[in-house]
């Protein structure tokens, strides 16, 4: 089996939120980062998350887990510091599945598909549902320096946009993978079309 690191963006600023939404709990009461990483988590066998130079409770919180966090002292600069960041932290790696802390309503099933996706050769990988493409992606160690080069607030979408023909799409029925928290109003609203979905 190949080893594909769980790599968890939680190092955003929340502007739009008002608050840090990474803290901000969930309408069953756990905080919203923290269930983004458990279901992460679930699927790999190692997971990085990391977060912002500072985030004390947020680090707390995660090692009371047993979850590993990786400090990018960049990532005001943009997510694309961040993930280059994390695939530093593990270059031994076979491949990555890169999620964000603000979709928490992912579900197991979504995460294991990707990263099936990438066990069995893919070297892109994402979920589509009702044919719109989601999270998380799957990137496999084919594209090590290019993830290692990304600065800014991209992300690995220019990875994704450079290959489109190595792309395997793995269609799921989860809405999850669409939904990201940008506003207080969106968790009640989310929790409730989710709640179809057991975790």
């Amino acid at each position: 089996m190949k080893q594909i690191v769980g790599i968890l963006l939680a190092a955003g600023s929340s502007r739009r939120f008002g608050a840090d939404k990474r803290l901000h709990p969930l309408p069953d009461g756990t905080q919203m980062a923290l269930a983004s990483a458990r279901k992460l988590a679930a699927a790999c066998a190692r997971t990085v998350v990391v977060i912002r130079p500072g985030d004390t409770a947020l680090e707390t919180m995660l090692a009371a887990e047993g979850l590993e966090t990786v400090v990018c002292p960049e990532a005001a600069q943009g997510m694309g510091h961040s993930l280059s960041c994390a695939v530093a932290a593990s270059v031994e790696a076979d491949g990555w599945l890169v999620a964000l802390a603000d979709m928490p309503y992912i579900q197991p099933a979504s995460y294991r598909a990707v990263l099936d996706a990438l066990q069995g050769g893919a070297s892109l990988s994402r979920p589509s549902c009702d044919g719109q493409m989601g999270h998380p992606v799957g990137f496999a160690a084919a594209h090590l320096g290019a993830l290692l080069a990304l600065t800014g607030d991209q992300g690995g979408r220019a990875i994704l946009d450079a290959h489109p023909a190595a792309l395997v799409v793995c269609p799921v029925d989860d809405s999850g993978v669409l939904k990201d928290i940008d506003q207080p109003a969106q968790m009640a609203l989310s929790a409730v079309q989710m709640s179809a979905f057991p975790n």
